[in-house]
């Protein structure tokens, strides 16, 4: 017994360090914000960079591709239902533990470039529009498509790229779609425990925020609230996207200020980086503002706003692992407690 072993001389030394322990880990569990939680340094800005819509088409993919490789940009979700979702996920294979998520795709937006679901239509039919591809946009997949057929569609894209032989790292919503309905985001945030793939859900502490995404259209009703706060993998405390701009110098400035305007915590900051091509061109009107986001976080004078800002970069990758470090620490910390003062071996 852990009593027997201690000497009257190191006994309340221990005792006091075996307080500590369960102090740090369990009394001290509430910090400000989330990026506190996971062990970053007090009132810091954390940012979670992450390029949307990879998969979408060979120029996404050449811009993530570049991102990664030169270690500018480390986190990306892959469109699974589309033409060139493989060829992403094959190069991402090649990589060193990518931090590659699912970008959970409801929708199918462009005028010419489309695509339709991984399941089988057949057992997803509100999916499908009358050319048989996915909606366009988010209110017509709310108005014909169940959640069970959300939930057959989701797991298809995940399964899908298991079967190919990589583990996505986190799942996110393109387009928002799956906080478009409370049994949409039932759904998204039972699929994201059941796989163990952290969603981004949003912390629901600050009225602040939870009020902008009201005004920006979610319907953030009590009932998402309680799901939210229920959700037991890690939370963000912001989400927001890389603003346009008139010129490549403007949008750079925009960027600024929002991440100036920014509290502490823990924030996601999406991107839709593509490299220039004809091809491009035909698919997206938002062509421009993409080609420049392909360029934003390679820029100098970017990388040199970080440092100066103190500004901290992360991926899903690592938010997972300091949720697990900090998780085991807690129960670990716990138990030790509890065998000092119960004599337990």
């Amino acid at each position: 017994m852990i009593l027997q072993k201690c000497s009257p001389l190191n006994l309340p030394a221990i005792l006091l360090a075996a307080f500590l322990l369960f102090f740090t880990a369990c009394g001290n569990s509430h910090p400000e914000n989330n990026a506190e939680k996971l062990g970053f340094p007090k009132g810091s800005r954390v940012l979670l960079l992450h390029c949307d819509d990879a998969g979408m088409c060979g120029e996404a993919n050449t811009a993530v591709m570049n991102y990664f490789e030169s270690g500018d940009i480390r986190s990306a979700a892959v469109m699974v239902p589309c033409a060139y979702s493989g060829e992403l996920i094959e190069w991402a294979k090649t990589q060193d533990s990518p931090d590659i998520g699912i970008h959970a795709t409801l929708t199918s937006e462009w005028e010419t470039w489309r695509w339709g679901p991984v399941a089988d239509t057949a057992e997803v039919p509100g999916l499908t529009d009358p050319d048989g591809m996915m909606w366009r946009n988010v209110p017509d997949v709310l108005m014909h498509a169940s959640a069970a057929e959300v939930e057959t569609e989701l797991r298809a894209q995940i399964d899908k790229v298991l079967s190919m032989g990589f583990r996505p790292t986190h799942i996110d919503t393109h387009m928002g779609t799956l906080y478009g309905s409370v049994d949409y985001l039932k759904v998204f945030l039972s699929l994201a425990r059941e796989y163990k793939l952290p969603a981004n859900a949003l912390e629901t502490a600050d009225p602040e925020i939870i009020e902008n995404f009201r005004r920006q259209g979610y319907p953030i009703s009590q009932e998402v609230i309680d799901l939210l706060n229920q959700y037991d993998l890690p939370k963000l405390d912001n989400f927001s996207a890389v603003p346009d701009g008139s010129s490549y110098e403007n949008k750079r400035d925009n960027f600024f200020a929002l991440v100036s305007s920014l509290k502490p915590g823990l924030t996601e900051i999406i991107f839709h980086p593509s490299v220039e091509t004809d091809n491009l061109k035909t698919i997206t009107g938002s062509w421009q503002q993409r080609v420049w986001e392909a360029q934003l976080f390679s820029d100098p004078v970017v990388k040199k706003y970080f440092e100066e800002n103190g500004i901290i970069i992360t991926t899903w990758t690592e938010v997972m692992k300091r949720y697990e470090g900090k998780n085991k620490t807690g129960k670990a910390g716990l138990f030790f407690f509890t065998g000092v003062f119960s004599g337990q071996d």
